[in-house]
């Protein structure tokens, strides 16, 4: 099973979560972790309307 490494924001960018996990190091507490690590990013949109707002995530492969 792969680690994951989640960041959640809301009015950003499911882009933006996972530059905050790169830009902060996050997966290096897992370095000697010996599987994949999974750096998921979600953003959710509260500003909409209400039935309206939305989740977008974005999932990347992380590669120390």
């Amino acid at each position: 099973m792969p680690a994951l490494v989640i960041e959640l924001k809301w009015n950003r960018s499911a882009q933006a979560a996972i530059e905050q996990i790169r830009q902060r190091r996050y997966p290096e507490v897992l370095r000697g972790f010996g599987g994949d690590i999974l750096l998921v990013g979600i953003n959710y949109d509260k500003d909409a309307p209400a039935g309206q707002r939305k989740y977008d995530c974005r999932i990347e492969c992380w590669h120390g």
